[in-house]
């Protein structure tokens, strides 16, 4: 029986190459993702579990299994793999290797599980079907880790934070759940922000960072963005550099948001940042910022 059912798995080989090396395959924009949410609880009971455990074993002898979790996805269990994952049926028939969107909510489960499963991951796209596939995809250009801040537009920029405190420029976007969170710790360190909205996810996108840059009160506006809020109406205004924000960052390769530069020297990291990370990027003192 077990001869037979390894036999079976050795058949789909694409998909067995594809799961064993999950972890160069996937890419989903971080600084892609809009953040976790919950799906209706659909839960199994633990034997059930083990008996998926022994499954996937089976079909799937090469991939280490680390971690499952039939709660909160839609009916489908998560398998974590290392710092990657993907998603099965139940009864680990059926693998979908992809993205699950909460679509009420607005949010991608998935960029945000592997954002936690690897914090310097800069999703970037959708997951790729093998390394053919890849190798067939343009590349995007390597971001610097200093750029020149000459060309930075003089329109575009939201800026909100205490006018006294350390300076960051960060460019965001505001369906991107990773810049609302660093927004929250760039307000506890008291920063001085000067925000840039590029439009990482589309036309919607490019809507709201116009509602959000028309609008009277930008600053405000912004964390209203963030918090999920309704806006209102803005008038139409020059949005040129909302124009300027995003061909400077695809000049520099900017992939995803948040991207975080140092305006004393053009330092820059990509995705979120923690407060403690935030305040090396900065070299400041933690009592100068009170967090």
């Amino acid at each position: 029986m077990i001869e037979q059912q390894e036999t079976n798995a050795k058949r789909p080989r694409r998909w067995l190459r594809l799961v064993a090396g999950l972890g160069a395959l996937v890419s989903l924009s971080a600084a892609t993702g809009w953040g976790a949410a919950t799906f209706a609880s659909t839960q199994i009971k633990s034997q059930n579990v083990d008996q998926l455990r022994t499954a996937l074993k089976l079909r799937l002898p090469k991939t280490p299994i680390d971690a499952l979790d039939c709660v909160g996805h839609g009916g489908l269990c998560e398998v974590v793999s290392k710092t990657t994952l993907f998603y099965v049926d139940t009864k680990a028939k059926y693998l979908v290797i992809g993205r699950i969107y909460d679509m009420e909510a607005r949010q991608d489960l998935t960029a945000a599980r592997l954002l936690a499963l690897n914090p310097d991951l800069l999703t970037a796209g959708a997951a790729r079907s093998d390394a053919r596939d890849r190798s067939e995809q343009p590349r995007r250009p390597a971001s610097p880790t200093k750029i020149s801040l000459a060309e930075l537009p003089t329109k575009g920029a939201i800026h909100w934070g205490p006018a006294n405190g350390p300076k960051l420029i960060v460019f965001s976007d505001f369906q991107c759940s990773y810049c609302r969170k660093l927004s929250e710790e760039l307000k506890s360190l008291g920063v001085r922000v000067e925000e840039r909205p590029i439009s990482i996810f589309g036309a919607a996108s490019r809507k709201l960072s116009e509602q959000v840059y028309c609008s009277a009160n930008p600053a405000a506006a912004l964390h209203s963005a963030y918090g999920g809020l309704a806006l209102v109406s803005a008038r139409p205004c020059d949005t040129s550099g909302l124009d300027a924000n995003e061909a400077f960052a695809k000049k520099h390769g900017f992939g995803g948001t948040p991207v975080i530069v140092r305006p004393s020297d053009g330092a820059v990291i990509e995705g979120y940042r923690s407060a403690s990370d935030l305040r090396k990027f900065l070299n400041v003192n933690p009592k100068r910022t009170g967090g």
